[in-house]
């Protein structure tokens, strides 16, 4: 028997390939025979740096850049095993938690930390990227970004904009002549999933700028300037981006990785599971096991638990999945290729308990599901 582990991390717990090797040791005690391969999985938000790290036996790096306002931080960027890609997360240089809540302005927040880590990966000699882009704390529309990648952002008396979203109503001009040449020769994936446009209603500013310490007011001035700035670059660039489902992700962003990237925004999870070629690993499997935190409606929604399912099924391969807790409306997960759940706790316990006991949890709930598992191979008289 070939058992293939694709599990998440569960966050404040265990990492994805730590997570993997508490499902595989439940496996031998049920299986001890049997064929193991784990591949960490992560769906383009926290952890996919790790994930992907972990999977490709690569590297990870860390780099000084500019934080979300302003001031130095470290952050971390990983270095692919095929000596080819990068995959970075925005978050680590221009999220939220970067910020204490009484430094969270998206007036003035940047996104230029972004482009640093961009151009330190180049440096490494890196040309495709895997760019996870939650979590964000800016409203910028990658403007930062395209800044400290040799983009001039200029207002009308030839001087460069400030930091933040705020400046961009005074932008008069573009230009991307003196952009670092080497982008040219590479290609991004941006692990996007929200199709939120630009601007309006709907837009970066309206839905995701509140938690961003945006006030009402602040919110109307932010999407006016999104809509100029959108209206400079399809002047300057020829690039439409206003309207691109997703265009609105991580305040703007991915706006400003189709402007002055060429990008390709993508839900993660495929992103993610094209990029450690799962489909081929799936060629030689019996059973799936894949994990997640919990399990919910939201489980639908671009995460990998369900793109996992749905590439299984087209291999005809049972799937097993793995849950620290179960949320509303679980039972849809069946409907996405699910055929078997089991969740972590045998017995009331407290969630501190749990997250400190985490890997014998996950063991032990994946020696009782491959029980019954087994039970039905006996029952089948095809007990391997």
């Amino acid at each position: 028997m070939h058992i293939l582990i694709a599990p998440q991390s569960l966050k404040g717990s265990l990492s994805a390939a730590e997570t993997g090797a508490a499902i595989a040791q439940g496996v031998r005690n049920v299986f001890p025979t049997a064929t193991i391969t784990s591949i960490p999985i992560a769906d383009g938000g926290e952890g996919t740096v790790q994930a992907l790290i972990d999977a490709t036996h690569g590297e990870l790096r860390s780099q000084i850049v500019t934080g979300p306002a302003g001031e130095a931080v470290e952050a971390q960027y990983g270095l692919l095993g095929d000596g080819q890609g990068a995959v970075i997360e925005m978050a680590a240089s221009s999220g939220l938690p970067l910020l204490r809540p009484a430094q969270r302005n998206p007036l003035t927040t940047t996104t230029y930390g972004v482009g640093e880590l961009i151009k330190a990966a180049l440096d490494q000699g890196r040309r495709h990227f895997i760019l996870g882009i939650g979590g964000s704390a800016t409203n910028d529309g990658g403007a930062g970004m395209a800044q400290a990648l040799g983009a001039d952002l200029l207002d009308q008396q030839g001087q460069s904009l400030p930091f933040g979203g705020a400046a961009l109503a005074q932008l008069d001009r573009i230009s991307i002549e003196k952009m670092d040449s080497r982008l040219q020769a590479c290609h991004f994936e941006i692990a996007c999933d929200v199709n939120n446009p630009l601007c309006g209603p709907s837009g970066a500013s309206a839905i995701y700028g509140p938690q961003k310490g945006a006030t009402p007011e602040m919110v109307a001035e932010l999407d006016a300037a999104l809509a100029h700035y959108a209206s400079i670059i399809q002047r300057d660039l020829q690039r439409s981006v206003a309207n691109i489902p997703g265009a609105g992700a991580a305040g703007g962003l991915g706006a400003g990785t189709l402007a002055f990237l060429n990008a390709e925004l993508r839900p993660g999870a495929r992103i993610i599971l094209e990029a450690l070629q799962l489909d081929e690993y799936m060629k030689n499997a019996d059973l799936v096991i894949t994990a997640e935190g919990r399990l919910d409606e939201q489980t639908a929604y671009g995460k990998s638990v369900g793109a996992i399912a749905a590439l299984a099924k087209k291999h005809g391969l049972p799937v097993l999945a793995l849950a620290g807790g179960l949320g509303k409306d679980y039972k849809g997960i069946y409907d996405l290729g699910i055929d078997g759940l089991m969740v972590l706790p045998s017995e009331p316990m407290s969630l501190v308990y749990a997250i400190e006991h985490a890997a014998p949890l996950m063991s032990e709930a994946t020696e009782r599901a491959l029980q019954l598992f087994r039970m039905g191979l006996q029952y089948k008289g095809r007990l391997i």
